[in-house]
């Protein structure tokens, strides 16, 4: 069976205005001046635009609505834990999920030591394998500057009642994070291959010349594949197809993260010195890609995961 993956016009139109509010409220200064600690002021906007809440009973949206605003999130390389959020609200009961919805409360999800936001999280959540805990910090956690350019927390959780809809969230998290890391990547080679037909060498522009060409259409092509996977495994989740839903988040993910780090190394190539300094034109985008790909739930464990569906060990692939 083929599938339509294409938006329908209410998705294309959250598409679309998240689009144009990255635009107006997130540009590439504003991603660069946001290193460090979360702008709260700019989540909130866009917790106020309603993005927070797709996908909750009350926001008659889903996970294809959800990759839509995602997937204009990050082409704009949006700072914040947007999948740590969709997660909670797809587990946490009420009155948690409404501040996380409004924006008034900031999620973070991972295992300790390290915390994805912790130092601006109200909310914590521990993922555990394939199960979500609600959890608190024992004591204070220590901010912790990573090379991604968010502020996260180190420090130990203490857990408290397991999620009973964890196996679902973690789904959507996957998935939400696939569409995020592809469309980074997208943007990445879009802005490589712009910058490749304006930069000259040998009377020539770069992006004439096969070596640089080439490894830029297959990060092209990769990333598409991803983006694709991410939204079959939204249109399985949104149409009740857990299993199927399960099985493309995994392969997305995997796919996402491989593809969106592949094309950061091509892109820093194709720009050359400029590409790795701090204040150039794709630094801020590259290490958020690198960010995202040390969240939990892991790459490897998304790995496993297919492994275990096609009947191999993790141990008996690794050999």
């Amino acid at each position: 069976m083929s599938l339509d993956l294409a938006f329908d016009d209410g998705q294309q139109a959250i598409a679309e205005a998240v689009r144009l509010f990255c635009v107006d409220r997130c540009d590439d200064d504003v991603v660069k001046a946001a290193s460090g600690a979360l702008p709260r002021a700019l989540w909130c906007e866009l917790a106020e635009l309603g993005v927070l809440a797709v996908g909750t009973p009350e926001a008659d949206g889903g996970a294809l609505e959800a990759v839509a605003a995602v997937e204009s999130l990050g082409w704009a390389a949006f700072p914040g834990p947007l999948a740590a959020t969709f997660l909670a609200t797809r587990v946490l009961a009420e009155p948690d999920c409404a501040r996380v919805a409004r924006g008034d409360a900031i999620v973070s999800a991972g295992e300790s030591p390290l915390l994805p936001w912790g130092a601006d999280a109200d909310i914590f959540l521990e993922i555990a394998g394939e199960r979500v805990f609600q959890a608190r910090p024992h004591g204070r956690l220590e901010p912790v500057e990573t090379l991604g350019g968010e502020t996260w927390g180190r420090g130990s959780l203490d857990r408290g009642p397991e999620l009973l809809e964890g196996a679902a969230g973690l789904v959507l998290m996957r998935l939400v994070l696939a569409a995020q890391t592809a469309s980074l990547g997208a943007r990445m080679v879009q802005d490589a291959s712009r910058h490749a037909l304006v930069r000259k060498q040998f009377g020539r522009p770069i992006g004439d010349f096969q070596a640089v060409a080439h490894p830029l259409a297959d990060c092209s092509m990769r990333l598409s594949a991803a983006a694709s996977l991410a939204r079959a495994a939204a249109f399985y989740f949104d149409a009740g197809g857990a299993a199927q839903a399960r099985h493309f988040a995994a392969a997305a993910h995997v796919s996402a993260i491989d593809a969106s780090l592949e094309a950061a190394y091509v892109c820093h190539q194709v720009f050359g010195a400029i590409g790795i300094t701090r204040e150039g034109p794709i630094f801020h985008l590259s290490r958020r890609v690198r960010q995202l790909a040390s969240q939990v739930p892991s790459r490897a464990a998304s790995r496993n995961q297919l492994l275990a569906e096609a009947g191999f060990s993790a141990a008996g692939a690794s050999r």
